[in-house]
Order: structure tokens, then sequence, then C-alpha cells
């Protein structure tokens, strides 16, 4: 029996590959699977599944000097390299604010302005290797793995700087590895810090990125298996009766609901008035005679308070039903996912009439339930200097994607939402068709098989 290590560098793999029936079906194929977890969760606790904790948590001090300099060198060069200027956008500002954070932040700008191409990346990637092989955490590694002598390290995100002294230690072993890339919009980011045997990806269109972004990866080490992030909505046993469903939550049988999906601070720093803006369309429709609702499902990432002072205001049209994540610290990579939320984000695309919120990847959810997803584009008169205009978000190279501007529905100025929302409602505007190609670009082309391909081709490496 073969032993296969789900590698968890953060709570990010948690949801698509301890929350699924993912482990299962390895088992079923006469693997041996142990969680070597990196989070704070506890899989052995909460799920009853073998684990092996990584208690030690120390990287080299240098390596997140030479892991930002990485990225902002990557997408330098990207720039030059494919005759950009859209690259740098997913860039923030370094901070200067302490004389630890300034001397952090020159270093990185050193490093920048000497590396940015491909040659310096390469050297920096170097850099990065070597300094982890120094790390506490490479020695701690390498011990643990010598003791366990597992036959595959299957690391469950790509980004993660926690993740690279564990893989190396692996390789350093002669231990096959592969990591996944976990979203849609990760490889023109430039977050591929981890750096593995084999890549397993969403689609082609995932894996022609992977070979654009990473040279030194060759094509036949980039395994294209789909993601398990969707299988639970083709899942028909997650869904409740409708009846079910609106009495769990409160909901009003008569009315038609739709779902408002909130983004993170980052991506949408003025979300909130986005949700104001869909729920005084929806006051106006209702005054039409439409009998409508709004379902607000909160970013599990997001840990502000601006919404509340919207949600409030507007009680008798929001019903707000947060996700069902468990807060484990107060970062993004630490909020855990849970099973349930499985089941209640399925019945909200099922029962809702259709999607509206800034750039989410949500499009895909709803659309696997034929269900419509409106992006907002406009700007909200709250913008100032120094808050990010959304608009931005539509011209990364993950939208490019799109098999055309119809993969989605568009509302481009505040004085039209209330039209728009009344020709979605009334079906004379819907994005499923041209969603559905889009979905099959992205997410690919057997989304209820993902888990099954992934294991083939683990079969497949260590056999």
């Amino acid at each position: 029996m073969k032993k296969v290590f789900i590698f968890l560098p953060d709570g990010v793999g948690l949801k698509s590959f301890a929350l699924t029936n993912f482990k299962e079906i390895g088992e079923a194929q006469g693997f041996d699977v142990t969680y070597w977890n990196n989070t704070p969760f506890s899989i052995e606790k909460e799920l009853g599944f073998k684990e092996i904790k990584l208690e030690n948590q120390k990287v080299n001090l240098l390596t997140n000097i030479f892991t930002r300099a990485r990225k902002r060198a990557e997408l330098n060069w990207f720039d030059k390299k494919f005759n950009e200027k859209v690259y740098n956008t997913y860039n923030f500002p370094q901070s200067y604010k302490s004389i630890k954070e300034a001397i952090k932040s020159i270093s990185v700008d050193v490093l920048v302005a000497t590396c940015s191409n491909e040659k310096g990346v390469s050297f920096i990637r170097n850099q990065i290797k070597k300094l982890e092989r120094k790390s506490a955490k490479y020695h701690y590694c390498k011990t643990q793995l010598a003791a366990e002598k597992p036959d595959f390290i299957f690391c469950t995100n790509q980004r993660q700087s926690q993740a690279i002294a564990p893989i190396l230690a692996a390789q350093d072993l002669g231990i096959p590895t592969a990591t996944f890339v976990f979203s849609w919009d990760n490889l023109p980011k430039a977050t591929t810090l981890v750096e593995t045997d084999y890549y397993f990806v969403w689609s082609e269109h995932m894996k022609k990125e992977v070979l654009m972004y990473c040279p030194y990866v060759s094509a036949d080490k980039v395994l294209v298996t789909g993601t398990p992030q969707f299988e639970s909505h083709f899942d028909k046993n997650l869904l409740l009766s409708k009846e079910e469903f609106f009495t769990q939550h409160n909901l009003d049988l008569n009315k038609k609901y739709i779902c408002y999906s909130g983004d993170d601070i980052v991506t949408s720093p003025l979300d909130q008035f986005y949700v104001e803006d869909l729920a005084i369309s929806i006051r106006e429709l209702n005054a039409k005679g439409y009998n409508l609702g709004l379902i607000y499902r909160k970013c599990p990432v997001d840990f502000t308070d601006r919404y509340n002072p919207i949600l409030e205001k507007y009680s008798d049209i929001i019903v707000n039903i947060d996700p069902l994540w468990k807060q484990v610290g107060n970062s993004w990579d630490v909020i855990m996912p849970t099973k349930e939320d499985f089941a209640l984000q399925s019945n909200v695309c099922e029962y809702t009439e259709f999607v509206a919120n800034v750039a989410s990847s949500m499009v895909f959810d709803f659309v696997a339930h034929d269900k419509s997803c409106l992006f907002f584009d406009y700007e909200q008169p709250q913008l100032k200097k120094g808050i990010r205009d959304i608009g931005q978000n539509y011209h990364y190279i993950h939208f490019r994607s799109m098999p055309s501007k119809k993969a989605a529905l568009w509302s481009f100025n505040k004085k039209e939402l209330t039209q728009t929302v009344q020709d979605i409602i009334d079906g004379k505007a819907s994005n499923v068709s041209e969603g559905k190609i889009w979905f099959e670009t992205i997410v690919g082309k057997t989304p209820t098989e993902s888990s099954q391909n992934i294991w083939k081709e683990i079969n497949k490496i260590v056999n």
C-alpha cells in the first residue's frame, strides 16, 4: 500500500481535499492517506483522519525578503516579456512605516531593481532554495519524512512560503512531489513559490498558463485533472427542498431572492455600497409590484464590519446568511471551511435567482446551477485617492479567459441597475449559455470527476 501525504501548508486546501470525498476515493484505490498538516486546524480531532502535524514554522529569516522580491521581479519580467502593463497592477505597495519594515522593503527594492528579468528571477529562485535548506523547518521536515517514508507528497497550494522547506526536504530524500494550483487567478499573479516535480491544474487553459509563466516546468509534468472545488454543486444529495431551506433561514416562500456574494476588502474596498445599490433597486422593483429579497453571503475571509450599517438600514430587504467557516486565527489563510458550508452554498445557488458581486469566481458556482451572475463595474462616489477602484479587477489577465463579454452580465451604470435587475428577473437577460463555455474553459470538461482524475495521476506517478 502506497503512503500518500496530503500536505496542507495552510487552510486553503481543506475545502477541496479534506472536506470532500477526496480521501475516501484515494483509500478506495488502495492508498494509505495521511494529512501532513501545517494548519492550526486539527484534521484528526475534527474529521477523524490520520494526520501528522508540522509544529515547526521557522523559515529562514531572509526568505520573506526573497519571496516578496521574486513576485515583484516576476511581474516586472512578465510586463516586459509579454509587452503588457497589467502585471504590475497585481502588486501592492510596500510598507516603510517602521525601521524594520523599511529595511525589508528597501532590500526587496534592490533585488527587484537588479533581477527583473529571466536570469534575475532564476537567481532569486535559487537563493530561496538555498536559504530554506538552511532553515530549522527544512531539517525538522527532513527528519519527519525520513521517519514516515511517504511514497508521494501532494501539496494543496503552490503559493505559501511555509511550503517551500517541506517540499525541498521531500525532494532531497527522493520522494516525488506535486502541487495543486488552487485558484483560477494564481498563475498570472506570480504566486508559484513552491516548485515540485509535478503540477496538477484545473484545465488545458491553466496548463498553458503554467508553461507560459513557469518556463522551468516541462509540459509532461503539468497534469490536467480539474478541481474538486465545484464537485459539490453537482451533488443533488446536498440540496434541501425549497421549503426546508427557506424555513431554516427565515425566508419568505412568496419572495424571489437575489444573492449578493461579498468580497474581501482588498478586491472591493467599497463593496458595501454595491450591496446598498442592489437593495435600493429591489425596493424600487417591489414598489412596481415585484416581491424580491436579497440574501447577503459575506466573503469568509472578510473581517470588517463595513457592511453592518447597510444590513441594518435595509433589514426589510436583506437577509444575512453567513458562510459556515471556522475562525482559528485572524488572517485569511487560517479561516477554515466546513463540510456544512458546501451544502449551504449549493442551496443558496439553487434557490436564488442570480448572484451579484464584484469580480468574484462565484460566477462559476452559480452557472453550475444554471444561474446568472451580474458583475458591478462602475465607480462609487465614495471613491477617493488611496482607495482602490474595482474596475481594475476586470483588466486582470484571468478575465481575458472569458469567451466573450456575454459570459457574465454587467452593470456599468448605477442609474440603469434597476432595469438590469428587472430584465434578469423577467428572463430577458442571462449569461448562462456563454457562462457555461467559460466554466468549461476554466474548470475543465469533467467537473464531477476531478478527485478521481487526481488519484489516477498520483497512481501513475507512484507506480
